[in-house]
């Protein structure tokens, strides 16, 4: 567990959010898998919206990190992004559909926490569009890549694997060839068949 109150705090969020869902996240059930007085999560975190909040912030931080590892990966942008395109973790499947949940049900969720989750995927598409030059390739990409994972943290059925491997290999392969031209646009736009 994380050494301030505020990270207990956002950490308990992370693990009610986990294994009860989003209806389970309540103040006072936060406070009490943190081993926080609730006037202490208050202080912290004035609302459930304010912790919400707090918790998209970590998640965004954690994004940034991935941004970077993707840029500088050898393997390029595209293929990083495919590559982690499914949740590493049920847990982590569980805790991004929990957020997205809360997200979706406006219950005193600041706009701020639907913005950030929002930022998220646009860096990808704006990473991807700065790597392959290729508007139609780079959103195609971002589309697969995104839905493999919503699908996944949704627990809606997945491809035949094999099917899949394809699906990848075939991008990867333009998304090599792409880079291969610079990644300066001149990549011709109707690229992806």
């Amino acid at each position: 567990m994380s050494s301030t109150t505020r990270d207990r705090i956002l950490d308990a969020l992370e693990g009610v959010l986990i294994e009860q869902g989003p209806s389970a996240a309540t103040l006072e059930s936060v406070a009490d898998a943190a081993g926080v007085s609730k006037g202490g999560l208050l202080y912290h975190f004035p609302t459930k919206g304010a912790m919400t909040t707090g918790l998209v912030r970590r998640l965004a931080a954690r994004a940034e990190e991935e941004f970077a590892a993707a840029r500088r990966s050898p393997e390029g942008v595209a293929r990083f992004f495919l590559r982690t395109s499914l949740p590493g973790t049920a847990e982590e499947a569980e805790l991004y559909w929990s957020v997205i949940a809360a997200l979706r049900s406006k219950e005193g969720v600041p706009a701020e926490a639907a913005e950030l989750i929002g930022r998220m995927f646009e860096q990808w598409s704006r990473l991807l569009h700065e790597e392959l030059g290729d508007p139609v390739l780079a959103e195609t990409i971002r589309l697969v890549g995104d839905g493999l994972y919503l699908s996944a943290i949704a627990g809606l059925p997945q491809p035949d694997p094999r099917l899949l491997e394809r699906v990848l290999e075939h991008l990867t392969a333009r998304a090599d060839a792409a880079r291969s031209v610079g990644g300066d646009g001149a990549a011709p736009a109707d690229s992806v068949d």
